[in-house]
């Protein structure tokens, strides 16, 4: 059996309120940091990881750092893993993107598959790299516990290819920060064992 622990980062500047924050390489907040411990604990108890592979940006590899350091494991940085590019709409507020580009906002919000954000990517881009990360793991670490620690975007995508659904239903699945997802693949059959697991949050405390 292949497992697939997805961990999103912990919290940062600009969840709340919210902004398109994409490839701005922002710091975890105290929160964050408290939310990248607890979460490490509970997938170092739990799962006992054989590799951990990271987006590229700072909230990333800091979320993932706890984690390594309990299992004794390097992070590995992975491209494919970074956040969607918003282009021109990086950390734009989105009343801001709303007032910039009100079809445009509109769009994103209802027919998510027809966007391709001004100088960056599309649904299509995105799931196109989340794809090559799912055969990565499947090809090179079958029979393995892997953990992919990235952004809400990226496990929107990997979770819909994992249920067979389309980018059209990216507004269906969602992960908080420090959530922990879990998916197993006996053979090619995947079978989602855990959604967007909190439990371990509880006592983080507020920002």
């Amino acid at each position: 059996m292949t497992r697939v622990i997805l961990l999103r980062h912990g919290e940062v500047e600009g969840i709340v309120p919210p902004r398109f924050r994409g490839r701005r390489d922002l710091d975890l907040s105290n929160l964050g940091r408290r939310q990248a411990q607890a979460a490490a604990a509970r997938i170092a108890r739990d799962w006992r990881p054989a590799l951990i592979y990271s987006s590229p940006m700072r909230r990333c590899l800091d979320t993932a750092l706890p984690l390594a350091s309990r299992c004794g494991l390097e992070v590995a940085s992975l491209a494919d893993l970074n956040d969607l590019d918003f282009g021109d709409w990086q950390w734009l507020t989105h009343e801001e993107a709303r007032s910039r580009a009100p079809a445009l906002f509109e769009r994103w919000l209802t027919h998510p598959q027809l966007v391709r954000f001004p100088g960056g990517e599309s649904l299509q881009d995105l799931f196109a790299r989340a794809a090559n990360v799912l055969r990565l793991v499947l090809e090179r670490h079958a029979g393995l516990t892997v953990v992919l620690v990235t952004h809400d975007s990226v496990t929107r995508a990997l979770m819909l290819q994992v249920l067979g659904l389309p980018p059209s239903a990216y507004w269906s699945v969602a992960q908080d920060p420090c959530g922990v997802s879990e998916v197993t693949y006996e053979g090619e059959r995947a079978t989602v064992r855990l959604l967007n697991g909190t439990q371990h949050l509880a006592a983080t405390g507020p920002g």
